[in-house]
């Protein structure tokens, strides 16, 4: 999963709602209204829910092949193991390193001190 698709799959998972819908999911499939009972919101406000997890990769949707006015909803496995498997990466503390800085009271005439001075001599 690239950085883009991370960023927008935390974000639908940012609200307390789609979280909710998102936990649901992991349970197994639903359909909207099942949501709807569940959590005590509208259908409409399901949908719009749905439809972002959807956007972002984490959910489906399926037609009851008898009646297409339902619908019925399920995480995405392959995507879901894509987060997963980025988020333990990024959130690994074995990639965590000794600090080097770049810049302090020894190294600060190549990084702090040059737009100073550049600051300085532009004033003059």
């Amino acid at each position: 999963m690239d950085a883009q698709g991370l960023v927008q799959a935390l974000k639908s998972l940012s609200d307390p709602t789609r979280l909710s819908v998102f936990d649901m999911l992991m349970e197994g499939v639903q359909c909207n209204c099942e949501i709807a009972d569940r959590l005590d919101l509208s259908l409409s406000l399901i949908s719009h829910h749905v439809r972002i997890l959807r956007e972002a990769g984490l959910v489906r949707s399926e037609r009851d092949p008898d009646d297409a006015r339902w619908i019925y909803y399920s995480i995405d496995r392959e995507t879901l193991a894509d987060l997963s498997e980025a988020v333990i990466h990024l959130l690994d503390v074995k990639r965590i390193q000794p600090r080097q800085p770049a810049c302090g009271p020894k190294q600060r005439a190549r990084c702090c001190d040059e737009p100073a001075q550049m600051m300085r001599e532009a004033i003059r």
